[in-house]
């Protein structure tokens, strides 16, 4: 059976890294740099680093930052905020990423996903989808949740299988930051409709949470930001409750 992954993220703003509720109120928790080289060494499997207003400031992300941040992890790195092309995508790779996330930019040009699978491989493509339950539906957003659109939750995240994703980073803005717990029932939907692995994101705040949506959200994977950064729940504890309840997890020695 492969394992569960626990993946911090580093919502980077200005240098930064912030985090907040529903994607608003952001408040500082640290230095990314000092942060990625605490989760590495404390066995997180994966780390992503979103830097969160590049897409809305209409600037690439910071690339001096991610290499800051990469030199100090020997875990698989993801990168997105703002990457549009494949100059984007090479620029990143270049200073260190193992992956790139996308999102704004695939929403706008599907086609993006297919040229990058192409040139880069599926397995360094993320799609990223930020949505919120609106009037009885599950709405993608755009530009870091700023913009609604009219594409439905469930058909774009099959569309973007089809296209060539390798993985989707899926983030409920309904239940980010709120510490009550993620979408199970949207993720297990998700994880049954498609077979490339499923990040369920938005919502952790108990180790419970995360046994939750790895049993009954049947994600692959589960990202959180504040808890790991305000120290509330350490990684190698979280591991090794989930080791404890049947969840196969990679336990650090």
């Amino acid at each position: 059976m492969l394992t569960k992954r626990i993946i911090p993220c580093l919502d980077v703003k200005n240098g930064r890294t912030v985090k907040g509720v529903n994607f608003v109120e952001l408040r500082d928790a640290g230095d990314p740099v000092a942060l990625a080289k605490i989760y590495a060494e404390e066995g997180a499997d994966e780390l992503v680093f979103l830097d969160i207003t590049a897409t809305v400031e209409k600037r690439k992300t910071l690339a001096a930052l991610v290499k800051k941040v990469a030199e100090q992890v020997n875990i698989p790195f993801t990168v997105g905020g703002g990457i549009s092309s494949r100059e984007d995508v090479e620029t990143m790779l270049y200073t260190g990423a193992d992956k790139v996330s996308i999102n704004s930019a695939a929403v706008n040009r599907p086609e993006l996903i297919e040229e990058l699978a192409a040139n880069y491989g599926s397995q360094c493509i993320v799609v990223a989808i930020d949505t919120r339950f609106v009037n009885g539906r599950h709405v993608v957003h755009t530009h870091g949740g700023r913009y609604p659109t009219e594409v439905e939750t469930f058909a774009w995240a099959k569309e973007v299988q089809e296209r060539g994703a390798g993985e989707i980073l899926l983030t409920s803005m309904d239940h980010d930051g709120t510490k009550k717990g993620f979408a199970h029932t949207l993720t297990a939907q998700l994880s049954d409709a498609l077979t490339i692995p499923i990040i369920a994101s938005g919502g952790a705040g108990t180790m419970e949470h995360f046994m939750d949506v790895f049993t009954f959200g049947k994600a692959d994977a589960a990202l959180a930001a504040s808890i790991f950064h305000y120290k509330e729940i350490p990684v190698p504890q979280l591991k090794a409750y989930l080791q404890q309840h049947q969840i196969p997890v990679r336990i650090v020695a």
